[in-house]
């Protein structure tokens, strides 16, 4: 009978494995025991490295600014630019354009620094203004007298503008359109309110109109005399020409003139209910009282600037106050640094002339708004300031009619 082999180990061979097992673990303990113990400071540095090494390892990612949807609520694109903030970023200032402001009363339209009232506006446009260097919108606190409203000071001046220049508002847009409304005044009796040195009197007067012109300016009326030469032609004669205020008309009779005419004055003109009840007093009854102002709504002194917007591409003009009636010094001599000379323009809403034509009985039977004849110069900004000239108007235009007693 065969007997299978023994596989298992006799008592004296297995004591040996284990005794020499027993030496091989007392070995590695007895090496980890002799190496040198790593601080905790020295086991949080370099999990500290290490983790650098692997952020530094990842891709850049591309960050936005936070933004906001039409509906007003944040986007994920905000959220994820709001948790993730990019390190050099810094505020941004809200975006404003520099706005310029017109010299105002009768002149053109011009830049604040401007030597030349007839040169051509300009628009321009930077990044916000600082508090400090925002133009002061406080109005002046003058008492407006006759001396600090009249524009004999600088009739010299005035009388250069209009007749040498010949391209100025007053020639391509006021005269034109207002020929257009008094219609037919050949033989007719017109007051030419506050006529300054005579221009459109003489216009009128050349068509066979019988002229009275008045002006506060002692030397405003001296130039309108010189030009007051004789004219031999049927229906013509020289005008008459006094010195007073428009609002003291003392020196003429009562249902007078079929026709009163005030160009660029009201707004210079302190007593504005008292000089409309005087038009009508001295009015024919049907007469009409036609008047020319700067445009009430967009050219408040001080208190309006153009603006462009370099995003949208579009100039604008920036108002700042309307209702509030107010007065303000205005430089007449902007191109001077000496002998300088000042008047005081009046702002009132369109709603002030309006009552003060009802309140004297005159009817409002026309308004009419007038727009720049000019053009801009070759530029980046050409197409956008000649649209704001079209849409934007300079002149408003105001007809009041005597009717009844």
């Amino acid at each position: 009978m065969n007997k299978k082999p023994f596989k298992g180990t006799s008592r004296g061979s297995k004591r040996t494995e284990d005794v020499s097992s027993q030496q091989t673990k007392d070995a590695k303990s007895s090496r980890k025991s002799s190496a040198p113990r790593k601080s905790s400071a020295y086991r949080s540095e370099r999990s500290s490295s290490s983790r650098d090494a692997r952020i530094a390892e990842k891709p850049t990612r591309t960050l936005r600014f936070p933004t906001r949807n039409t509906t007003g609520r944040i986007t994920r694109d905000s959220r994820e630019s709001s948790r993730y903030p990019r390190s050099d970023s810094k505020p941004r200032a809200p975006y404003s354009p520099r706005l310029t402001r017109d010299s105002y009363a009768s002149r053109p339209i011009t830049h604040v620094t401007s030597s030349t009232p007839s040169s051509r506006p300009r628009f321009e446009s930077s990044q916000s203004v600082p508090e400090s260097k925002k133009p002061q919108t406080k109005s002046h606190k003058l008492k407006a007298t006759s001396t600090s409203t009249s524009w004999g000071s600088v009739a010299s001046w005035y009388n250069d503008h209009l007749e040498k220049t010949g391209d100025t508002y007053h020639e391509k847009v006021i005269y034109p359109n207002l020929l257009r409304i008094i219609g037919d005044i050949k033989g007719k009796k017109i007051l030419d309110l506050a006529c300054g040195q005579g221009q459109f009197s003489r216009l009128m007067r050349d068509q066979g109109a019988h002229i009275t012109g008045i002006d506060l300016g002692k030397e405003l009326i001296a130039i309108a005399e010189s030009h007051n030469v004789s004219v031999k032609e049927a229906g013509t004669h020289k005008a008459m020409y006094v010195q007073g205020s428009a609002d003291d008309l003392h020196m003429l009779k009562d249902e007078t003139f079929d026709s009163i005419v005030c160009i660029l004055a009201l707004q210079n003109i302190e007593n504005l209910q008292k000089t409309i009840e005087e038009a009508k007093r001295v009015l024919a009854p049907s007469g009409s009282f036609v008047f020319v102002l700067n445009h009430p709504s967009f050219r408040n002194p001080k208190q309006s600037y153009w603006g462009y917007d370099e995003n949208s591409s579009t100039q604008f003009r920036r108002v700042d106050e309307y209702m509030t009636e107010s007065h303000y010094k205005i430089d007449m001599t902007p191109g001077s640094a000496t002998n300088k000379k000042f008047t005081v323009s009046f702002h009132r809403p369109l709603q002030i002339y309006v009552k003060a034509l009802s309140k004297v009985g005159l009817s409002l039977t026309r308004l009419e708004e007038w727009i720049s004849h000019k053009e801009s110069e070759k530029g980046p900004h050409q197409k956008a300031e000649n649209k704001s000239r079209k849409e934007i108007p300079l002149f408003m235009c105001i007809e009041g009619r005597k009717t009844g007693n």
